[in-house]
């Protein structure tokens, strides 16, 4: 039967139509979706043992809720997919501004509607969609946005006084009837706006310019914030807090492997850069340490977190910064290199918070220490440890191409090399391809001249080479000779917090 033919409350009653509350209809179908297996909150990775369990116990209790992390922890993506829990349509009273229930009506509009018409009286059904509000707190939102207002124009037109309950214009808290009501950044709404809340999570109380209006509103409100805010911008005043029943903390990815499952998820690439840029493997685990890096890094602010969107956006240049080389040589398809890496830094100087240290050094060199110690980081999961050799002395696979470039041999890795410039330039340099062939025996071609780039970055992070930033690109030398003939203009990296790209 499709219900949406049912146009009159009368044949609501005929089918034996009951409506419930919306918390009560959220629990009924969060129920159905754990016994099926099935997970309402899809496309949020990495929450399955965490925060998803602690929803759906909030959920089940019938709990107003708010979700408290840093920036980029899909707190409002987890509150836009409760709308998932609603059922399809719902009966509303026809014209009811605030989807007033046919069986239960709260405005005086639909009162004195069913009072005239009885089960005559006409519906209409809303569809989940319709039931969904979300607002950003900002401190210019006021009471009369949230709860409502005397309208004057309203007065005039329907030629009514101002002590009729019909000159009011509901805010968006009362027009949420029935439904999810959403606020971001809590901290951020003024105090006195927080208070205006207090009844109406408590008691449904809602009062407008001294009208005595009780609406027992039908809401299932969500909150979400960032602890920063607290200090840095606002708090959350002690009870409205205390009236928010369930506090979920969210967190970011434990992992780079999952970290990097919501990266490929998000990142917003096209059709062409898909089939015509490869991004090895190596290169995707890169850009998550570099997040995983600025978290436990001394520059960065810890207290205003490093977002998910780093990453995302930080993948995306790398493959647009592949994309230009591939076109601008004219190629067909091109691989991702390490030295396309230069082009995420503007991706991540806008993501980070930095503290005074991080200031002093600024926000470029920052992103591009984080770099390199993310290839620091990274290398050892796929080749041996230099500094682990030397310190035992044992078979040393790095001798032949440290010692290739003691003898004064330079290489210079241009940002716009074309794939056989790229190719010749890494074959030249002796001994890089025995390690590959030793330490990772199954790379093809591309992969095979990807870590062969990777081992000569790799041992210039572990001050076995140094390397100096060309106007397109890098250039490796001995570090010794380095050390002797750095030309006072030339920034030399000795130490294990230098440059990426110097």
């Amino acid at each position: 039967m499709d219900i949406k033919k049912i146009k009159t409350i009368g044949e609501l009653k005929k089918i034996r139509y009951q409506t419930i509350s919306v918390k009560e209809e959220l629990r009924k179908n969060m129920i159905e979706f754990l016994r099926r297996g099935k997970n309402p909150f899809e496309g949020i990775i990495g929450y399955d043992d965490t925060v998803i369990p602690e929803l759906q116990t909030a959920v089940l209790s019938r709990h107003n809720i708010i979700l408290l992390g840093l920036r980029g922890q899909a707190k409002s993506r987890v509150a836009r997919l409760f709308i998932n829990l609603l059922d399809e349509y719902v009966p509303i009273i026809e014209g009811s501004e605030i989807n007033d229930d046919p069986f239960n009506p709260i405005s005086k509009y639909a009162k004195d509607i069913l009072n005239e018409f009885g089960d005559n009286t006409k519906i209409e059904w809303l569809h989940r969609s319709e039931r969904f509000t979300e607002k950003l707190a900002t401190p210019d939102v006021t009471v009369a946005d949230l709860i409502g207002d005397v309208d004057p124009i309203k007065a005039a037109s329907l030629k009514l006084p101002y002590s009729d309950e019909r000159v009011i214009h509901f805010g968006l808290i009362p027009r949420s009837h029935r439904g999810i009501f959403v606020i971001n950044e809590l901290p951020d709404l003024q105090a006195r706006i927080q208070v205006a809340l207090f009844n109406i999570l408590q008691e449904n109380d809602i009062q407008i310019r001294g009208f005595k209006i009780r609406l027992p509103l039908d809401i299932q409100f969500i909150f979400t914030a960032n602890p920063e805010d607290y200090t840095n911008r606002g708090s959350i005043v002690t009870p409205l807090k205390d009236r928010i029943d369930s506090q979920i903390l969210t967190h970011y990815p434990k992992s780079v492997f999952i970290s990097k499952i919501i990266t490929e998820q998000e990142a917003q690439l096209t059709k062409e850069q898909k089939e015509k840029i490869i991004v090895p493997d190596l290169l995707k685990q890169i850009i998550e340490q570099i997040a995983f890096e600025a978290r436990e890094s001394e520059y960065v602010d810890a207290k205003s977190g490093v977002s998910a969107r780093l990453t995302i956006s930080a993948f995306e240049n790398l493959v647009s910064f592949a994309e230009r080389r591939r076109i601008v040589n004219n190629e067909n398809q091109a691989t991702a290199r390490i030295s396309d890496l230069v082009g995420v830094i503007p991706a991540i100087t806008g993501k980070i918070e930095l503290v005074y240290e991080g200031e002093q050094e600024g926000p470029a060199k920052v992103a591009q220490i984080l770099i390199g110690k993310a290839i620091k980081t990274v290398f050892e999961q796929y080749f041996p440890n230099p500094e682990q050799i030397k310190k035992k002395q044992t078979h040393n696979p790095y001798a032949q191409t440290v010692n290739w470039f003691s003898k004064g041999n330079t290489v210079d890795l241009l940002t716009s090399m074309s794939e056989k410039e790229y190719s010749s330039k890494l074959r030249a340099i002796p001994g890089l391809q025995k390690i590959v062939d030793e330490f990772q025996p199954d790379a093809d071609e591309s992969l095979t001249l990807l870590f062969m780039e990777f081992i000569i970055y790799g041992l210039a992070e572990f001050s076995m080479l140094s390397k100096f930033k060309l106007e397109n690109g890098i250039q490796f030398r001995d570090m010794l000779s380095s050390m002797f003939n750095n030309r006072p203009d030339e920034d030399f990296e000795g130490d294990e917090d230098s440059d990426f790209f110097r």
